[in-house]
């Protein structure tokens, strides 16, 4: 299996034979429909097995003869992985054998793998190499109706695909809401005659839910956190066995709760049954992600703290109480600063009942939603689809590497905003991915859409050799692609990881102490099994980077781009070097440039936005004039900048002329 050192036996708890599913009975219904119509529409509950049923049914029908392969596509990493090692004990094989699953940066597939597992933006990459997606007989979109934006331009892509390939088969599983628009989707032209013969057919399996008691409180609460975690203490005293599944929007807000479980827990009455809170977001390993899925202790009760990552697509077996507390964190782009930020916004309707039903999987439950009846009567009924509140660069330059030159025209399930397309276009231009007529430039352009990177960092990387600090910039680009973080911190030791991480400051900024902590890891810390722990390493999160950066320079080298890797350390003449890695993160981060104000604070070049760096940074309390940042997060009340680097304004001017002009 993949580097992150599970066996596949680890999650006996899931384990339930296939005959009990609901799905079982209708499988030669399943089976019928698929073989007779190009699109099938799967309308399942949540536990009615329809993720890693479907692709068993399949494969036992004979979908994988002549060396084809079953695709399932998942809007996340941890479902993608977790039901992997899911269908792969069931069938019976190790995971990268007959099933096996591909996230970004890491594959663990084989010349033999029948059904696979992958996100939905790893299928979309895929056709940059094979338009037709000619190696799949079925390609099943499981949680579409999540509309996450690529899923929305998979099925665009797949809609095209299906008119090229009559041998195909597309699967589109959904929950209830959104079945007749994808229905509507993929029948064409509903005004012509054949539309009806071809008309996607839609069938609905019943899940496996036991009833659900839903509470509500009688007044709104001022700290939801601090409500949740007196609601779990409160569960834990008056209601029966059963774990925890408890819904807050973000890594700081789980780990400040996990804390305070863990705080509390030495008050409960000795001999009593324990608590075990345990942290769920897409920040951590792979590895940390699985620690959910296993048995509690005995005398322990497990408490879940989870992003709207476990609403869908994992199922964790034991959880008997839902604790919700109403918002989400969702992805918003504006279009006027350029600055996509995560905003903590409402649940809609839709995820509240996905979350409710995480509680009655395995017997009867509770969900404790921490807001009023009044509140859920005001939710709306489903979130906005992500396309219409994003980023679209990087899509745009996908579609146009896909040879959709016509962006504007292209069958989106729901177009995106005028705006956001042009601010995309834009932002592409002046990257220089695109030329004047809003073609793919050769070889920048269509480089940038065969990195797996974002495309400012794409850009970065590309430009580096002529900055010469290629090696520095894939380091970096590895380091900021790790979604967790290099930093370990223990509970109450933050005064000491505050002077770890000082060890290996740059005065420069973040993306030059990154480049530190990479160089000193590979030279001293992969020996000393003390290095990691003494300077608080996340040595996994290490090692990662150092796979990473291995396939961005194998992706190099087929660009005719060579790093060389002899001379790790540039050695004592730094300020000549780090200059160039300044100008060069500047050549692909200028549309993220600001300024720093007498107050400490910083604004966005056109002045609109007020922006802090973020408390881990080094920038955090420092002075700089100018400087770029790699992202954004937004907490409500402040919107903080993360990777910040020192810049000279007249960098800007040099290396973006067509962004900024001086006034």
């Amino acid at each position: 299996m993949a580097d992150n050192g599970l066996d596949t036996a680890f999650i006996p708890s899931l384990h339930k034979p296939s005959a009990l599913l609901p799905i079982a009975k209708q499988r030669d219904a399943l089976l019928y429909l698929i073989e007779t119509n190009p699109v099938t529409i799967v309308v399942g509950q949540t536990g009615s097995g329809k993720s890693t049923q479907i692709p068993q049914f399949l494969e036992q029908a004979g979908w994988c003869s002549d060396g084809k392969i079953i695709a399932v596509t998942q809007p996340r990493r941890v479902s993608a992985t977790t039901l992997a090692i899911r269908v792969a004990e069931e069938a019976g094989c190790e995971v990268g054998k007959e099933v096996g699953y591909s996230i970004r940066f890491e594959d663990v597939t084989s010349p033999v793998t029948r059904i696979k597992f992958l996100t939905d933006g790893l299928l979309i990459r895929e056709a940059l190499v094979d338009p037709l997606l000619s190696r799949y007989s079925v390609i099943m979109i499981d949680e579409a109706h999540e509309r996450s934006i690529s899923s929305d331009i998979l099925l665009g892509l797949l809609k095209k695909i299906g008119k090229k390939r009559s041998d195909i088969r597309i699967i589109i599983s959904s929950a209830t809401l959104q079945a007749e628009a994808f229905q509507k989707f993929f029948s064409g032209d509903s005004d012509s005659a054949e539309s009806n013969a071809g008309l996607p057919s839609i069938i609905s399996l019943e899940g496996r839910t036991y009833p659900i008691d839903v509470l509500y409180l009688e007044t709104p609460t001022e700290d939801y956190i601090e409500k949740a975690v007196s609601t779990v203490f409160d569960i834990h005293k008056n209601e029966a066995k059963g774990d925890i599944l408890v819904f807050l929007t973000g890594r700081e807000e789980i780990d400040r709760a996990v804390q305070a479980v863990a705080e509390h827990s030495d008050q409960l009455p000795p001999g009593s049954q324990s608590i075990l809170p345990l942290p769920l977001y897409a920040g951590l390993s792979t590895e940390q992600q699985m620690y959910v899925f296993d048995e509690a202790p005995v005398n322990f009760r497990k408490v879940i703290f989870s992003t709207n990552i476990a609403e869908a697509s994992v199922t964790i077996d034991g959880v008997v109480y839902v604790i919700d507390c109403g918002f989400v964190k969702l992805r918003a782009y504006n279009p006027e600063t350029g600055i996509e930020s995560l905003t903590a916004t409402a649940v809609s309707k839709a995820s509240a009942a996905q979350r409710a039903g995480r509680a009655g999987r395995t017997r009867p439950g509770k969900c404790f939603r921490l807001y009023t009846e009044e509140a859920y009567q005001a939710l709306p009924e489903a979130n906005i689809a992500e396309i219409q509140r994003s980023n679209l660069a990087p899509f745009i330059l996908q579609l146009k590497a896909l040879g959709i030159d016509n962006v504007l025209r292209f069958d989106f399930l729901t177009p995106p905003p005028a705006e956001l397309m042009m601010r995309g276009l834009e932002l592409l231009f002046s990257l220089g991915a695109l030329d004047d007529y809003a073609k793919l430039t050769k070889p920048l352009g269509l480089r940038m859409a065969e990195l797996a990177l974002e495309p400012m960092m794409a850009k970065t990387l590309l430009s580096a050799p002529s900055f010469g600090c290629l090696n520095e910039m894939l380091t970096i680009a590895a380091m900021t692609s790790l979604s967790g973080g290099v930093w370990i911190q223990h509970d109450g030791e933050k005064k000491r990881a505050e002077s770890a991480r000082r060890k290996f400051a740059a005065e420069e900024g973040d993306h030059l102490t990154l480049l530190n902590v990479y160089q000193t890891f590979v030279t001293k810390g992969r020996r000393d099994s003390r290095f990691c722990h003494d300077n608080l390493i996340n040595f996994k999160a290490l090692t990662r980077a150092v796979s990473i950066r291995a396939q961005l320079r194998r992706a190099l080298e087929r660009f005719g781009l060579i790093a060389d890797d002899s001379g790790v350390d540039p050695g004592p003449d730094n300020t000549k070097k780090s200059e160039q890695i300044r100008r060069c993160l500047t050549a692909g981060f200028f549309a993220h440039a600001a300024r720093m104000q007498a107050d400490g604070t910083f604004r966005n070049v056109s002045g609109t936005t007020v922006l802090h760096a973020h408390p881990s940074s080094l920038m955090f309390n420092r002075k700089a004039d100018w400087v770029i940042f790699h992202e954004v997060m937004d907490t409500g009340n402040k919107t903080f900048m993360r990777d910040i680097t020192k810049i000279e304004k007249s960098w800007l001017l040099e290396y973006a002329p067509e962004f900024y002009r001086t006034s």
